[in-house]
């Protein structure tokens, strides 16, 4: 059996990084039963109502929705069930001292394969407030605008 290698995106959450400011990104482990790799292969899951804790000196995630698996028989998952993610006990301190903080919380922002092995990036963020999210966004427009001139200026197109 050959085995896979490079990276596979699965699920992408997007609007995190619109609603959140991102301070710090981990790369953790999940634990899956059969047929949630199973349905992951297949390229379903959505990122968007989930978060993480830490319960009892372990990372959990929560309300991350993998879909049952349509070939599955009895043994099927259920599709919102919490998580446990494998992080080493340093980042778990680490990650703990961090969200202690009102306002901060651990969001998950990617869910993918890496060389055959299921991976989720959870994200140290900060909740944005309704202005920041427009300065936000004139900023990328702003940036956009430049780039598109500079690329015409470039090619000639005067």
């Amino acid at each position: 059996m050959v085995k896979e290698l490079g990276k596979k995106l699965i699920a992408q959450n997007k609007k995190a990084r619109h609603d959140f400011s991102i301070e710090d990104v981990y790369e953790c482990g999940i634990v899956l039963t059969g047929t949630e790799v199973k349905s992951l292969r297949a390229g379903r899951a959505s990122l968007i109502d989930g978060f993480a804790m830490i319960e009892n000196g372990e990372l959990w995630l929560h309300g991350v929705h993998i879909p049952e698996y349509t070939e599955g028989t009895w043994t099927n998952h259920t599709p919102r069930r919490k998580r446990k993610l494998l992080v080493k006990k340093i980042e778990i301190r680490k990650i703990a001292s961090r969200t202690k903080d009102s306002g901060v919380t651990l969001v998950p922002l990617q869910l993918y394969f890496k060389d055959g092995k299921a991976k989720i990036e959870v994200a140290i963020a900060k909740g944005k407030k309704a202005h920041d999210k427009r300065s936000t966004l004139m900023e990328q427009q702003a940036t956009r605008e430049v780039n598109r001139e500079l690329s015409r200026r470039q090619s000639g197109k005067d």
